[in-house]
């Protein structure tokens, strides 16, 4: 049986806590993007404003943390801007 070098097991604990930290951002940051959604099903714009200036906040960190790709982020921030856009237009 070989020896497990210390540098391994450290690499095993590094690995774990920020598997830890992004399943939490990641988390947070899905609960955000359907409070925009939920906000705009029920026609509440007001609300769908604020929970989308969240979202907004919330992809931007993920994507510069490395969480998602920055496109990804971009893409979900342009999908609900023009949610809740079109839910204000409409009122």
């Amino acid at each position: 049986m070989a020896k497990v070098h210390f540098s391994v097991k450290k690499r095993a604990r590094q690995n774990e806590k920020r598997r830890q930290r992004n399943m939490t951002l990641r988390s947070a940051l899905r609960t955000s993007i359907r409070k925009v959604v939920t906000a705009v099903n029920t026609g509440d714009a007001s609300a769908a404003q604020t929970a989308l200036s969240q979202a907004v906040k919330a992809l931007g960190k993920a994507s510069s943390k490395g969480i998602i790709h920055r496109n990804q982020a971009a893409r979900k921030i342009s999908r609900l801007t023009r949610r809740v856009n079109a839910l204000s237009a409409a009122h």
